[in-house]
């Protein structure tokens, strides 16, 4: 199976600025991207990373990578549009780079899910992965995504199914994240938060995250 890693550079997770200055925010996307396409590897699929810009020397990653700065929606699409038609019906995997909680297995999990189209849902509605197997059907990563992607398979005839993974629904987008990556993973992308001096914080039976 092909999969596709959309990865944006431009000042990246703007959301987690009030715990990681930019340069800490760039360094953790880097690294949840090494983490995803690792485990991508693993999984047995072939990645290909859609990125806004080329990758300067630190950010190289040892795979093709295709540049399309058009917005998310637009870029995935036009993968699709390429590499859908021509499957043999594999289908074609798109998977966020965020997703520092992926493992193999939770991901051999989707790619091995019979369906048109197998949508690993977000937190609050998202598509965190999907795998396209039906070349009508096209992404919506506006809004409450799942909902629309859910709609648009039903729109082209498509049979749909859903993975219910918790290390598939967990993308890192705010500070209370970087929780999960602290407990849950043992890749580059918590080994960054700790270069960094973050560890976990326990108070009134809550977990946090601090610097030492």
């Amino acid at each position: 199976m092909h999969a596709v890693i959309p990865f944006a550079i431009e000042n990246p997770k703007t959301r987690l600025a009030g715990v990681l200055e930019p340069l800490e925010r760039e360094r953790l996307a880097r690294a949840m991207l090494a983490d995803v396409l690792e485990a991508t590897e693993r999984a047995g699929a072939t990645p290909t990373v859609l990125t806004t810009r080329p990758l300067e020397a630190d950010e190289a990653v040892d795979v093709p990578t295709v540049v399309d700065d058009r917005p998310l929606t637009a870029a995935v699409n036009g993968a699709l549009e390429q590499r859908v038609p021509e499957n043999t019906g594999e289908g074609v995997a798109v998977v966020m780079a965020d997703l520092a909680l992926a493992t193999p297995d939770a991901l051999e999990t989707l790619f091995s899910t019979d369906g048109d189209v197998v949508i690993a849902p977000g937190r609050g509605g998202g598509t965190n992965a999907l795998v396209v197997r039906h070349p009508d059907f096209r992404v919506d990563y506006h809004g409450a995504s799942y909902l629309d992607h859910r709609n648009r398979s039903r729109a082209v005839g498509a049979t749909l199914e859903t993975v219910d993974s918790f290390r598939l629904s967990t993308d890192i987008d705010e500070p209370t994240d970087l929780v999960e990556v602290l407990l849950h993973t043992d890749g580059r992308a918590r080994r960054t938060l700790e270069e960094f001096g973050l560890e976990l914080s326990i108070s009134e039976g809550r977990v946090g995250v601090e610097r030492r």
